[in-house]
């Protein structure tokens, strides 16, 4: 028997290849070395039998297919002896109770084994797919346990959650607790729920039964039927009057929507939450009964829509608005008429809104030949979605075969969309001028109709004109498919900052992008659609760019507000604005403070989020410096914050009212988090924290809340004079009395907040002093016919504040000319008393009253009035009197006539008039204030303390043009922050005058300022002379790398370092040797010490030579040049190597001080040393592995042609067969290929 070879890789690989070295021997062992076909291409397992013929062989295919779970469970029941009902213990197998056995197994496919106890239990296996094991269970239950029966009383309305859905939720109690639970019929009065099942499950399903009514019982459910007609007055327009109940109550308040016939509103909720919304809807639905009535207008059926509106939005619209309810008849009805409700004052606005409305929109049409609809419409439909974008109300019709294009919408919207398609149609009919083409060119331009929805345009004329004509066209159609509009989305604020001052912006992007044509939105139109036009590459570019734009300006928009009191804003701004401008610089931001005369504390910081954070910081601790200012955290449970805030902060805002102001700041809601911050004066601060905390004790113990009712007019008299009249009541009750702002929707509203006893007492205190208002009397006064006017002047100005002061009292003067003296008063009898007495001080300052006139030249008086009067009221109200400008001097009107030339020197005695006296002052500066002699001469101060003043301060010409800033931006913003304004001389005058105009108390500190930043450039121009000395240092232009350093490290340092600038010499430059230095003096004079210094330290360097291997060369080096740095920086030394065909490959150059030089040398010959050994090492291996003589081609040629692969055993060799054809398609068929069966060596295919 041969022996067999095993063929592992590397034999395979040497005997493919030929290398193995040729041994003696013959051929007969040269075949015995050869490896088996089998041992070569073992072949795959097959099924086996065993032995026993059920085992099959294990192969890696079985042996990954894994075993699936099964879905059959098993459970075992136990039924107690006392509990079975067959207890024949001799029957057992046998008779009622094995065929019960075999019913539950045929009705629920489960499998049954009954086994008995020693305590003659039993014991039933159930196996079987859950549902049928489940159901098995509830079978034995019932059949093979005796039945125990209870019931259980609950709310019959609580019947429904325990059947549940579709009686889901019975089936899966009845699963669970293996009972029979029977309900009641809806019909059936009863409320017992029967259950019947064994011991323990009857006490399972009445436990489930109980907690399910339990949950049940702390919801309540009320329906309350109101009036269809009254539904949208308790929704509220857009469903905000429900939602507030519902935020209020805590109940779900389901009305049924417009569409739905129903009167029936559901209210589910606490019982708690419930009863009070259902009084509240309650209380609406009879308001709103008894002061609402109706009007019906006759309004076309074509129009319904249009007030009815999308989704019905008008509808809400018109309700928000007037507070009353329009209905609209159903569609399929042929009724036009509209019925309005509501109260009768509102009617007629609502009814102008619904006219409005119904002719708000309009039907209108669009010339355009219909071969151009298609390019209106764009590509998919773009052109137009860009035009509906902006305009969604109007609708768009394009009628194929017609040339017009019909709109419809609002009146407004679609006018623009109509000249929008026009300037469309106009563009495209001048883009596509065939006119212009066919009398050029001599030819006939046919465009094909939209229903042949052709491509081709058909030419026909001379060939050459047809040629031209096509030429042209092409031309057209190629601009226009590379034209491209695009829109930009940018917030509308940012619009004005995108085309900055007279559009300085806006033109740099436009002369940027010359071809994109950039149109903004008119900015009544609100919009944020920048619209982009041009060729598309460029336009492109343009919205990259000024996307780019806003994004910056959205990082720099970051906006806050830090309420400072107003006494500290003036030391916010600092002298001279010096505190404002620091904190402006150092945090990059912008601060703007309210107007001087503006009753607002916010200061408003604009900059980079953190900035604005960093400037808020020192704002808040320059007012905690300078005043008294103190901040706590008073700890309130976040549960009570809501309560405590009130409806839109009704509470707080009437706390920080009454204590002087103070902030009260409560965390984000939500956040968990306890601590309340109040800030302000001390005082006030602690006032407020105690008022807090009673007001949050109140609110954990009993607090009451108590609504009150009362005309607005009567609410200024009920809250006095300083709040006098409402602190008593405050005070002798101890309850919170809050009346509305202007921002409340309900003015008649006035809560009372406190114990139960308070509330009581101040509501009974309020109520009767409502009543006595509504207790109307009317009495008379004398009020001299003189005064009359002063009282009814300015539309009845004095009779409104009269009114809004004193409960709404009506004073009524006799008629003009009828000289009567007696006036009527009518209102609430202590509101009439105290308008009585108000109108005798009047009366009494009247005639206290003197006339004074104060002269101020007329060009100031535009100034003095100040922007729509605002200065000019000011004095008013401060002063209590009558300001009266006088009429403006007609510059154009002819002078007067000179007097008659005497003749004879005779004069008409009648004609003599009084010389005029050239010193009087013009009618047109005399400004008359009338009022008490020592209000009037205030108020003359106060008007000339207005009275612009020119001041001239001295400041170097040379220094004009620095501070006018770049484009006037230092001479605006010194303008902007001392409220002046000031005139630059002309650079011709050559003048160092710089004159200041505004008023005396802005003069001063605009001059300091102005002084100020002459000091700032005065000091900037000496240290710029100081920083420009210049010094130069001799140094040889081979030291020059090594002072610049690796990447320009070293020159870099002594820059950073000495605060200079250092120039080396250029290529081309004459001195190369020259080093220049500026910068400071003594800065300089540092830097060149320091590059002295370097140069020395190289000088004291010397150069050396030795001899390394060059094989060593790369292993020294290292990758990417790691070991040589890693060298250099150790022993401080430079290192070069030989370049690449360098005459001496081994010669290695190392440079630097002596002493480091040696050391250097002697590791770079230990390390040549140790790496020459591994480098003859490796040449010895690659001697052994390199084929010799030559290359890999002759070896083949000596050895001779390879035998290629040879195995011994193989099927070819032991038949009649010959070696498989590799070419041959039926030994090796083509996948696809069909090929017929033939019986082969190899073996029967298993397919």
């Amino acid at each position: 028997m041969s022996s067999v070879a095993v063929l592992t890789q590397e034999s395979f690989n040497e005997h493919r290849s030929g290398l193995r070295p040729e041994k003696g021997g013959d051929a007969g062992e040269e075949e015995d070395a050869l490896p088996t076909y089998k041992d070569a291409f073992p072949p795959l397992p097959e099924k086996a039998a065993s032995p026993e013929g059920t085992q099959e062989t294990t192969n890696a295919w079985t042996s990954k297919i894994r075993p699936l779970k099964s879905s059959v469970i098993t459970q075992v029941f136990h039924v107690p002896l006392e509990e079975r009902k067959y207890k024949d213990l001799n029957q057992f197998g046998e008779g009622d109770q094995a065929k019960v056995c075999v019913d539950i197994m045929h009705k629920t496919g489960a499998h049954l084994e009954l086994s008995l106890a020693k305590d003659q239990g039993l014991s039933i296996m159930v196996s079987g797919k859950l549902d049928a094991v489940m159901k098995a269970r509830k079978e034995i239950v019932s059949r093979l346990q005796t039945q125990a029966s209870a019931t259980v009383a609950i709310p019959k309305e609580h019947h429904r959650f325990v059947i549940g859905k579709n009686g889901e939720k019975l089936q899966e109690l009845e699963l669970k607790t293996a009972t029979k639970i029977q309900i009641p019929r809806p019909d059936d009065t009863s409320n017992q729920i029967k259950i019947s099942g064994t011991k323990e499950g009857l006490e399972k399903a009445k436990h489930e039964i109980l907690l399910i009514s339990a949950e049940q019982d702390k919801r309540a459910v009320e329906r309350v039927n109101i009036d269809k007609v009254y539904h949208p007055f308790l929704t509220g327009a857009f469903n905000k009057l429900v939602g507030e109940m519902m935020q209020e109550t805590g109940a779900r308040i389901n009305v049924p929507p417009p569409s739905v016939n129903k009167t029936e509103i559901v209210i589910t909720g606490e019982k708690e939450q419930v009863a009070l919304a259902v009084t509240l809807i309650k209380k609406v639905y009879e308001e709103k009964k008894k002061s609402t009535t109706t009007i019906a207008v006759e309004v076309k059926k074509s129009q319904h829509k249009y007030v009815i509106g999308p989704k019905g939005n008008t509808l809400q619209e018109i309700l928000e608005k007037t507070g009353v309810s329009v209905e609209i008849p159903p569609s399929d009805s042929s009724s036009e008429t509209v019925i309005l409700r509501g109260e009768p004052d509102r009617l007629g606005q609502a009814l102008t809104e619904v006219y409005a409305k119904a002719n708000s929109y309009t039907i209108s049409s669009v010339s355009a030949p219909s071969w151009l609809h298609r390019f209106i419409i764009g590509k998919k439909g773009q052109n137009l979605a860009k035009i509906t974008q902006q305009m969604p109300k109007v609708h768009i019709e394009f009628t194929e075969g017609e040339d017009k294009i019909t709109l419809e919408g609002p009146t407004k919207d679609v006018q623009m969309v109509q000249g929008q398609i026009e300037i469309i149609v106009t563009d495209l009919v001048s883009f596509f001028s065939f006119n212009r083409i066919k009398e050029l060119h001599k030819v006939t331009v046919r465009i094909p109709p939209d229903n042949e929805k052709s491509t081709v345009i058909r030419i026909e004329g001379d060939p050459q004109g047809v040629q031209e004509a096509k030429k042209e066209l092409l031309e057209l159609t190629t601009r226009m498919e590379n034209e491209r509009t695009k829109d930009l989305i940018i917030e509308q604020r940012f619009h004005r900052a995108i085309i900055g001052q007279k559009g300085e912006k806006i033109k740099e992007v436009r002369d940027k992008f010359p071809e994109v044509i950039i149109n903004f939105p008119d900015p009544a139109q609100k919009s944020d659609i920048v619209q982009l036009r041009g060729p598309r590459n460029e336009v492109e570019k343009c919205a990259k760019f000024m996307q780019k734009i806003v994004a910056e300006m959205v990082e720099n928009g970051f906006c806050l507000s830090v309420p400072i009191f107003k006494q500290f804003h003036r030391n916010i701004i600092g002298k001279g604005g010096s505190n404002i401008k620091k904190i402006r610089e150092e945090t990059s931001t912008k601060i703007d403070l309210p107007a001087e005369n503006s009753n607002s504390e916010m200061i408003v910081i604009t900059g980079k989020k953190a900035n604005c954070e960093v400037a808020r910081s020192r704002i808040l601790a320059i007012q905690k410096e300078l005043a008294n200012i103190t901040e706590i955290e008073v700890s309130i449970p976040s549960k009570l914050h809501n309560s405590l805030i009130g409806s839109k902060g009704r509470f707080v805002r009437s706390i920080m009212e009454e204590c002087g102001g103070v902030h009260i700041h409560f965390p984000t809601e939500g956040s968990g988090i306890d601590k309340v911050t109040i800030r302000g004066p001390a005082e006030e601060v602690e006032k407020a924290k105690q008022q807090l905390l009673a007001l949050a004790e109140e609110k954990q113990t009993k607090s009451q809340t108590a609504e009150l009712r009362a005309k607005p007019e009567y609410h200024k008299f009920l809250i006095g004079k300083g709040g006098g009249n409402i602190r008593k009541v405050r005070d002798s009750t101890g309850a919170r009395i809050i009346f509305p702002t202007a921002e409340d929707k309900d003015q008649e509203l006035i809560t009372v907040v406190g114990t139960e006893e308070a509330v009581r007492d101040a509501q009974k205190e309020l109520e009767e002093l409502i009543k006595s208002l509504d207790n109307v009397v009317e009495d008379n006064m004398i009020v001299d016919p003189k005064h009359h006017r002063y009282f009814v002047a300015r539309r009845g100005q004095v009779l409104r504040d009269l009114a809004d002061e004193y409960g709404g009292v009506m004073v009524s003067f006799p008629r003009t000319g009828t000289q009567s003296d007696k006036v009527t008063l009518k209102g609430a009898k202590e509101c009439v008393e105290a308008a009585k007495k108000r109108m005798l001080e009047i009366v009494e300052d009247l005639d206290a009253q003197v006339i004074i006139e104060c002269v101020i030249t007329q060009k100031f008086h535009r100034s003095i009035m100040g922007p729509k009067g605002s200065r000019i009221q000011q004095i008013t109200r401060d002063h209590n009197v009558q300001i009266k400008f006088p009429e403006r001097e007609d510059p154009q009107a002819a002078p007067p006539a000179e007097a008659l030339i005497q003749e004879n020197g005779e004069a008409d005695a009648g004609d003599v008039k009084e010389p005029v006296d050239p010193n009087a002052p013009k009618k047109c500066d005399v400004i008359v204030i009338s009022g008490r002699k020592e209000r009037c001469e205030a108020a003359v101060e106060a008007l000339k303390a207005l009275v612009p003043v020119t001041i001239e301060v001295e400041v170097p010409f040379d220094l004009h043009r620095y501070i006018i800033g770049q484009k006037g931006s230092g001479i605006r913003k010194m303008m902007d922050e001392f409220e002046v304004n000031i005139q630059v001389p002309a650079p011709e005058q050559q003048s160092d005058k710089i004159s200041i105009t505004g008023l005396a108390n802005h003069l001063d500190r605009a001059k300091e300022g102005l002084l100020e930043r002459v000091k700032e450039l005065q000091a900037d121009q000496e240290d710029r002379a100081l920083r420009s000395f210049k010094l130069t240092i001799t140094v040889d232009p081979k030291y020059h790398p090594k002072i610049i350093g690796r990447k320009g490290a070293i020159i870099t340092t002594i820059r950073t370092e000495h605060d200079v600038n250092i120039q080396f010499p250029e290529k081309n430059d004459e001195n190369q040797d020259q080093i220049t230095i500026t910068g400071y003096e003594h800065k300089a004079i540092a830097a060149r010490d320091a590059i002295q210094a370097l140069v020395d330290e190289l000088e004291e360097m010397i150069s050396e030579d030795i001899t390394l291997d060059s094989r060593v060369h790369a292993r020294i080096i290292g990758a990417r040049g790691k070991g040589i740095r890693k060298i250099m920086d150790e022993f401080k030394v430079d290192l070069r190597f030989p370049q690449s065909g360098a005459a001496d490959p081994n010669l290695v150059t190392v440079t630097g001080r002596p002493e480091l030089v040696d050391e250097a040398i002697d590791h770079l010959l230990n390390l040549e040393e140790e790496y020459i050994a591994d480098a003859v090492e490796n040449e010895t291996k690659m001697a052994y592995t390199r084929p010799h003589g030559g290359s890999a081609a002759g070896m083949d040629e000596q050895r001779g042609p390879s035998k290629g692969f040879v195995v011994r055993e193989a099927p070819w060799t032991t038949g009649n067969e010959k070696a498989p054809d590799m070419s041959s398609s039926e030994d090796f068929p083509s996948f696809g290929a069909p090929v017929a069966t033939k019986s082969s060596p190899w073996g029967p295919k298993r397919f």
